[in-house]
């Protein structure tokens, strides 16, 4: 799909490379974080030894504790180490120094704390488990040189990785109303990473716990009122999200995801021109970059709404080329002078060009 506008192989160099320079540069940094004493007044790098980089470029002034951008750079860096072995290498010595189970324990230790509960809930536990997938898939891949530390560093993420799915698991039915907001709180997007984790490792518990809750949130929605977005400062579509959690639920039965699509469409099926790539006013500034992440993942989602539908499907043609656009638009924002959106943007273009809710 983005062949047509950039080569794939220098791509994955280029957000590679963004991803090498910053996950374990630890300042400049901004800590949001919840002290329960005086010993929680220490460094990042201290407080979740793994995932503390605070992504920072060039000249930039700003940082920012993201344990979600960190978690995801990781997963950036894993899933280019097994798709690209040009890359393997390096991706391998940055995830050495971080994946150590000494470093694991220690972000369970920070996490597992009653004043944490809503710690990075849902948006960065979704993509600790989805490097947790990408792990494990990779485990079991045929790395002859590097199969025995995937092996390790996938049971070293495992007692994190439990503590998630409990955590979510808990969390999940006692959430009343879905999230429809365009950033990190949103509901359907985190149900969709996590329904993907839930299938591969084969827990159906967790898996039928998702899908019922979604089917809950979502199943009645009709005439989404495309319109209405965006909001000026998201990074994620609430309707075609939702559409791309439920295609995911109905995942084997494509007949019942088209009659629940047709329904939740505009009523004349013909989505608003809000649905076009953005304007970005000013990419240094790390709100307003966020409209270059919506469009690759708007780029991801109609694609993968796409996999579902009949060749011969009205709107087929219609949503391939309005995903077209998005991911022209998403991709050639990236710049990497500007850390506002560098350090998060290569994974939602990894994301796309992979594939990788689809495949």
């Amino acid at each position: 799909m983005t062949s047509k506008y950039l080569d794939l192989s220098s791509l994955h160099r280029r957000f590679a490379s963004l991803a090498l320079s910053c996950v374990h540069r630890e300042y400049p940094n901004k800590i949001a974080h919840v002290l329960t004493s005086d010993a929680d007044i220490q460094g990042p790098r201290r407080l979740t030894p793994a995932f503390y980089g605070c992504f920072d470029w060039h000249s930039a002034v700003h940082g920012c504790f993201d344990w979600h951008s960190a978690v995801h750079g990781h997963w950036l860096l894993v899933r280019l180490a097994r798709i690209d072995q040009t890359l393997t290498n390096e991706c391998c010595q940055a995830l050495r120094q971080s994946l150590t189970k000494e470093n694991l324990d220690n972000e369970v230790k920070y996490i597992d704390n009653n004043q944490r509960q809503a710690f990075e809930r849902p948006y960065g536990l979704a993509w600790l488990l989805q490097l947790t997938m990408e792990l494990d898939e990779w485990s079991k891949d045929n790395h002859q040189i590097y199969s025995k530390e995937i092996h390790q560093w996938r049971e070293n993420l495992r007692p994190l990785e439990e503590l998630v799915v409990k955590r979510l698991s808990s969390w999940l039915p006692k959430l009343s109303y879905p999230v429809r907001s365009g950033e990190h709180s949103q509901t359907a997007f985190a149900l969709g990473l996590t329904l993907d984790y839930a299938h591969h490792v084969n827990n159906e518990t967790f898996g039928q716990l998702i899908e019922q809750q979604a089917l809950r949130f979502f199943a009645q929605d009709k005439f989404y009122p495309f319109n209405y977005e965006p909001s000026g400062e998201d990074f994620l579509s609430a309707g075609l999200a939702e559409a791309d959690l439920i295609r995911r639920v109905m995942r084997n039965n494509p007949d019942k995801f088209i009659e629940w699509l047709n329904n939740f469409l505009p009523e004349n099926h013909q989505l608003p021109s809000s649905l076009e790539p953005p304007a970005i006013a000013d990419p240094s500034d790390p709100k307003l970059i966020h409209l270059a992440g919506l469009c690759l993942s708007r780029a991801w989602m109609l694609e993968g709404i796409i996999h579902m539908l009949p060749e011969n499907h009205q709107q087929r043609h219609q949503l391939s080329e309005l995903s077209q656009r998005n991911a022209h638009a998403g991709l050639t924002a990236i710049d990497e002078n500007h850390y506002e959106g560098g350090h998060w943007l290569g994974t939602f273009a990894v994301y796309l060009i992979t594939r990788r809710g689809i495949n």
